[in-house]
């Protein structure tokens, strides 16, 4: 999805147009999820990028893309752009002394 959105539509609330935007963005999400993984995938990764023009989005994580959204909206701002590319991810492991670490004594 790359998309252009617009915050301030002539006879539409506000907060009912920044609450369908977010709507859209959850769901395209959601579909992208569901789809078959491919071979050899653990899940569906996002690549994501936000901005106010196609030309000024920077990446940014899939869990932030709300409160982005938020913060335009809250500024005052008329218009963003969402970008969320769907692609396969893969799991690594944990490094063995990062789980059987113990705790430091000193630490309060």
């Amino acid at each position: 999805m790359k998309k252009t959105f617009q915050l301030h539509i002539e006879g539409k609330n506000p907060n009912r147009v920044l609450d369908a935007v977010k709507h859209e963005l959850r769901k395209y999400v959601k579909r992208e999820r569901r789809r078959d993984l491919p071979e050899g995938a653990d899940f569906w990764d996002f690549d994501c990028k936000f901005g106010a023009t196609p030309e000024t989005a920077e990446p940014v994580h899939l869990s932030a893309l709300t409160a982005l959204v938020d913060g335009v909206a809250k500024e005052g701002g008329a218009q963003f752009y969402a970008e969320i590319l769907a692609k396969p991810g893969h799991r690594r492991s944990r490094p063995a002394d990062a789980t059987d670490a113990e705790p430091d004594p000193a630490a309060p």
